[in-house]
């Protein structure tokens, strides 16, 4: 069983090849109960986790679904994969303190993957040019390959991560930050003349917050976004903003170029 989470799509490229390769089946986090009796887990079944990076963290949805965990079926392997534009700080860390607290249950393994960048939503900080995001797709199926190869094995492994040299101000002090003031979906807003109703941004939502009025999307101001920035990629206008911190910056998605 793969329990993924994906925003722009590179997670849930990274899921369903390992999926495809190993048989296992795909299930989103977004979708599955956090009561364990109502898997059907099949015997001998491992348990995987992906998820992209989010300000050097777990994604707030996903430690919210792996907190509410009551316990995990015993299975015989239990592993995680994150995606990143960077370094993943204490990603590994976190996940698997909050998976041990809510089920007592330690990873067996832990990967990590480069892939093109997408969060936009500071003065600095932008998708990477085509040439790096074609360089990073490239490595990307070559690791991802290999880590397959062990998932498959079910080999124990954390040697395969992209970690930075300050891994806890990263996470600690930057990502507590980040989810302090930065997941909010106020700065959002949508440029009437060029919007075209299409509502591929409400669609790539992937926490359900955004609907559309009158053809335009309206952001729901619940609490529920994760700043992930998918609604603004997928735009085939680009006509979403983000206060003014995207302006003249690039589009990212998994497969927008056709791959």
């Amino acid at each position: 069983m793969i329990l993924y989470f994906s925003c722009t799509g590179n997670t849930r490229w990274a899921a369903q090849e390992i999926s495809r390769a190993t048989g296992e089946r795909m299930l989103p986090i977004t979708g599955t109960s956090h009561d364990c009796h109502l898997w059907e887990m099949g015997e001998n079944e491992a348990i995987g986790f992906c998820f992209p990076v989010h300000g050097w963290r777990p994604p707030v949805v996903v430690r919210e679904f792996v907190r509410a965990l009551s316990h995990m079926p015993e299975v015989p392997y239990c592993w995680m994969l994150c995606t990143a534009g960077d370094d993943i700080g204490e990603t590994v860390e976190l996940f698997e303190s909050d998976l041990v607290k809510a089920t007592g249950r330690r990873l067996d393994a832990a990967f990590s993957l480069l892939m093109p960048e997408s969060y936009v939503g500071l003065p600095f900080m932008d998708v990477d040019t085509p040439a790096a995001e074609a360089r990073k797709l490239r490595q990307a199926r070559a690791d991802l390959s290999e880590y397959i190869g062990m998932i498959g094995s079910r080999r124990h492994d954390r040697s395969h991560l992209h970690l930075s040299r300050w891994p806890k101000t990263n996470s600690r002090l930057l990502g507590g930050a980040f989810v302090r003031w930065l997941l909010t979906d106020k700065p959002f807003h949508v440029a009437e003349d060029l919007c075209v109703g299409c509502g591929q941004c409400a669609r790539a939502c992937p926490t359900g917050n955004i609907r559309l009025e009158d053809g335009q999307p309206q952001w729901a101001h619940s609490g529920n976004c994760l700043s992930c920035f998918a609604c603004y990629h997928h735009c085939p206008a680009h006509a979403i903003a983000y206060g003014r911190r995207t302006r003249h910056k690039g589009q990212y998605y998994f497969g927008h170029r056709g791959e």
